[in-house]
């Protein structure tokens, strides 16, 4: 095996484990209960989990889905979650190496994929997850000399506003409320740590799949039009698609630097 294949296959398994912390904030955020404390434990019989009955992806393979000790089903949700995470880290390290862009971006696919699930489960982005990631992607725009700060600062205007300005129209037409404030500020989020020109890319993307998984559960729920769904993942996938696979080189052939 060599250095490279060695490191790309630690980074998986870093990821995977920061994926098994996803699993608990992603459960207990929305409750506000603690992510430290109590340890890992089963939902149902509600027993502490060992750590050698806790090892990401692996364990919930040799338990079968179940728990150890009640034998009840665990979610597959769990090993989505940290190979998800696990694949995040990994074309994140294929892309950008051992830089601060990977150490920044790996944050980031910690960050979005955490708050896609919690949007999943309970249609709310949390503003701990959006607003704190604003924050933090302008002050790595000022820090990382592969990033610039303006291009950063516009993004967050830009992505927002975008979506403000469709929330708002939406509102004006119909009278209710189309899209949530969480959407809007996770566009901002993504502005900021992708820069604007990924914000095109990021909108067309997502509103791509947001269309073709919500026809899918348009027709498994039965309610039409009203059936509702959260916009987060599809936003959250296409930033990270930009990331991982080099868009942005694409994107300057539409869009001049």
């Amino acid at each position: 095996m060599s250095n490279q294949t060695l490191l790309e296959v630690l980074f998986f398994v870093f990821g995977a484990i920061w994926g098994s912390f996803s699993n608990v904030i992603i459960v207990r955020l929305p409750k506000d209960e603690s992510i430290i404390s109590p340890r890992s434990h089963c939902p149902q019989c509600k027993k502490t989990i060992p750590w050698f009955h806790n090892i990401p992806i692996v364990s919930w393979i040799f338990l079968r889905g179940k728990c150890a000790f009640c034998e009840k089903r665990i979610s597959v949700r769990y090993p989505i979650v940290e190979i998800i995470m696990g694949l995040s880290f990994l074309y994140l390290f294929k892309a950008y190496g051992l830089s601060f862009s990977f150490f920044e971006y790996s944050v980031f696919a910690f960050g979005v994929i955490t708050a896609s699930f919690i949007d999943i489960d309970h249609m709310i982005l949390p503003d701990r997850f959006t607003l704190s990631g604003i924050v933090i992607g302008l002050v790595g725009a000022l820090i990382n000399p592969e990033r610039m700060f303006m291009d950063a600062l516009i993004g967050v205007l830009i992505g927002g506003g975008f979506l403000y300005a469709i929330a708002y129209a939406y509102f004006i037409i119909r009278k209710v409320d189309g899209m949530g404030g969480g959407d809007i500020k996770l566009l901002g989020w993504i502005g900021a740590i992708c820069g604007w020109q990924s914000i095109p890319f990021v909108v067309f993307a997502s509103s791509m799949l947001g269309l073709l998984f919500g026809i899918f559960y348009m027709i498994r729920s039965q309610e039409g039009l009203k059936t509702g769904l959260p916009f987060g993942p599809y936003l959250s996938l296409a930033a990270l698609l930009y990331l991982m696979f080099d868009l942005e080189s694409v994107m300057n052939l539409f869009i001049p630097m």
